[in-house]
């Protein structure tokens, strides 16, 4: 490529082909060219062509060029010339225009009396683009200081502090739906369907063994009971699960073995184990758990023995023979 404008084409060529490629082809929020790897390979090829393109226009203007007589030669030259002076005319206008400077032929009209060893100053005036973004910047100033002092806009601490606000909303609104990053703070009870037969098989793979298949409890406790050792709801369950239960005696943690969906997933299938009436029921352990959301009427009642009935005996009663 024997001049810019050539290069000029190539590049344009490239990048109206990555920019149709980005437009046109659906990435799912990646780059394209990302996903889509095998476009390296197009652009490459586009590349190449390119070059063969310009290559070919090149050969062929030569060969042109070389049949044309001597003063069709001459006069082919003048032009290319004529045109090399010209081209970019419009930018170099507004580069002078921009600089206000004297040539130099020119420069003895703003030559200064004054000199020191021969050296002598020119009156030369500041340059537009100086002088216009110094008045921007003037302007600027009393943009800020009205909307900011003045009229008391957030200053950089609040709007840190705005930002950050909604950065932890977006992460919480992206967490409800990202289900591997649920943690105990957010994870809810799942109903779906689907959920709760994922959640089942988990428990049959890995709780069986302690807590039953139907819940009633073994080595574990009585899951189908209101009693807990560690506090129910889904939130307590899910943490057991995660964490483990108590030292020395408790279940193992399996966080490191289920993924946090799974743990919410097999925490929301033991509630529903709640209520129900196993084959053999374990008795009763830990605490009586009540919902703090849960209303009064939906919280259950601990139950109490009543009294066995006493004989009471008159103690003025005297035995009569």
């Amino acid at each position: 490529m024997k001049n810019s404008a050539s290069l000029l084409r190539v590049l344009a060529a490239q990048l109206i082909s990555f920019v149709l490629f980005e437009v046109t082809l659906e990435s799912d929020g990646q780059w394209a060219i990302e996903k889509y790897p095998v476009i390296w390979a197009v652009l490459g090829i586009i590349l190449l062509i390119s070059i063969a393109i310009e290559i070919a226009i090149h050969a062929l203007n030569n060969v042109l060029f070389q049949s044309l007589d001597d003063a069709a030669k001459e006069r082919y030259l003048a032009a290319q010339a004529a045109k090399k002076t010209t081209q970019f005319s419009g930018i170099k206008r507004l580069y002078k225009k921009l600089l206000d400077s004297k040539p130099v032929e020119e420069e003895h009209e703003i030559i200064l009396d004054h000199d020191y060893d021969g050296i002598k100053e020119l009156d030369n005036n500041l340059p537009p683009w100086w002088l216009y973004g110094f008045y921007f910047t003037i302007l600027f100033g009393i943009v800020y200081m009205v909307r900011y002092h003045v009229f008391d806009g957030p200053d950089q601490t609040t709007e840190y502090e705005m930002e950050v606000a909604e950065a932890q909303k977006a992460i919480e609104a992206y967490k409800l739906t990202a289900k591997d990053l649920v943690d105990v703070n957010s994870v809810v009870a799942l109903t779906e369907s689907s959920d709760l037969a994922a959640g089942k098989a988990i428990f049959e793979q890995n709780c069986v063994a302690c807590h039953k298949s139907d819940g009633g409890g073994g080595i574990g406790p009585n899951l189908t009971d209101p009693y807990w050792i560690l506090g129910g709801g889904i939130k307590n369950i899910f943490r057991t699960i995660s964490e483990g239960g108590r030292d020395g005696k408790g279940m193992i943690s399996w966080k490191q073995t289920l993924k946090p969906s799974e743990m919410a997933q097999v925490a929301s299938y033991i509630l529903t184990f709640e209520g129900t009436t196993p084959a053999e029921p374990k008795e009763a352990q830990g605490n009586l758990w009540v919902d703090p959301e849960a209303t009064q009427d939906e919280a259950p009642i601990e139950e109490t023995p009543e009294p066995e009935n006493e004989k009471v005996t008159d103690s003025t009663t005297v035995a009569m023979k």
